[in-house]
């Protein structure tokens, strides 16, 4: 297994308990424990200038479906055509690779600087998931489990791609504000469910990245009904709309109000994505889906627009 954060063990007389630093291996093939090069922007590496778009799939709390929607919405895209990547940035608990029938694969090198990603549905694939054992806790601190992550993004020699979804980690704490602060982002997707507990967490996303002045390109509802398999009764089990009313109270455009459905839950046990999947009954989901990624294809492009500047002639 080519270990790329390896583990280094640092003792220290105020902190008993063990704690491992995220590492890369050098062209000599010796573990050196990552710094960033400066305190302010990370350095960006070539292969990452590949990427057009990094759009951000955000919650404000777990179970929400946030990882779910992830995988779902970028095998959509590549359904309409675009190259897209996924990057796992839930340090802490990677699930990306087992949604995408990935779980046995493991980080592989060529040339011991830059990992390439894995392949599947049409994706590129990068995890901390390839990088630790299953069954190992990633113990670390926020800053530390924040330089791993800037390290996974810079050192993947990731291909041309139109846009890369990346999987946050629910909360707003240190990951969220680095990857904010230090990557060329071009907008957030905020993920939530219809119930209050939810929303409240959705709002505090939202309210972060205006804060750091990130675009939030949309909101998905999901879980918006129970759609029973049997005879397609839907049930708000969760709410009726809370998702929608708070896109309105922030000006947000809804890009989807998704089931909470049997379907989706095997296929993200099964690592096959629903876009692979040849049960013709499964056509009806994966329409919501597209339609989702068309929405937030026509976000960015919007977002293009509005962005760009006015030039004036005068006189003077």
């Amino acid at each position: 297994m080519f270990n790329w954060f390896a583990q280094k063990t640092k003792k220290s007389s105020s902190e008993p308990a063990h704690q491992s630093e995220p590492t890369t291996a050098s062209a000599q093939g010796k573990a050196q424990i990552y710094k960033p090069e400066a305190a302010g922007a990370e350095p960006t590496s070539y292969a990452f200038q590949r990427v057009k778009h990094v759009i951000l799939v955000a919650s404000g709390k777990g179970g929400v479906g946030k990882s779910t929607t992830a995988v779902n919405l970028a095998t959509a895209l590549v359904a309409e055509g675009a190259k897209t990547g996924l990057l796992d940035a839930d340090i802490y608990g990677p699930s990306i690779p087992m949604m995408l029938g990935l779980a046995k694969s493991q980080a592989a090198s060529g040339d011991g600087k830059t990992m390439q990603p894995q392949q599947a549905a049409g994706l590129s694939v990068q995890s901390i998931g390839f990088l630790v054992s299953p069954d190992k806790a990633t113990v670390w601190r926020g800053p530390m489990a924040s330089q791993a992550l800037l390290q996974l993004i810079h050192e993947t020699n990731w291909p041309e791609l139109d846009y890369l979804i990346v999987d946050m980690p629910p909360g707003t704490g240190d990951i969220q504000l680095t990857l904010s602060q230090k990557l060329a982002v071009t907008g957030a997707v905020i993920v939530t469910t219809p119930q209050d507990v939810a929303l409240s967490d959705a709002q505090k996303a939202i309210v972060m990245f205006n804060q750091v002045q990130i675009p939030v390109l949309g909101l998905v509802e999901n879980m918006s009904y129970h759609q029973c398999s049997a005879c397609g009764h839907q049930e708000a089990i969760f709410g009726r709309d809370g998702g929608v009313e708070l896109a309105a109270r922030y000006q947000l455009p809804v890009l989807a109000q998704l089931p909470l459905q049997t379907r989706l839950r095997e296929c993200s046990d099964l690592g096959k994505p629903l876009f692979l999947s040849e049960d013709p009954a499964d056509d009806a989901l994966c329409l919501l889906y597209q339609q989702m990624a068309q929405h937030l294809i026509k976000q960015v492009q919007l977002l293009a627009v509005t962005s760009v500047p006015e030039i004036v002639f005068s006189d003077d």
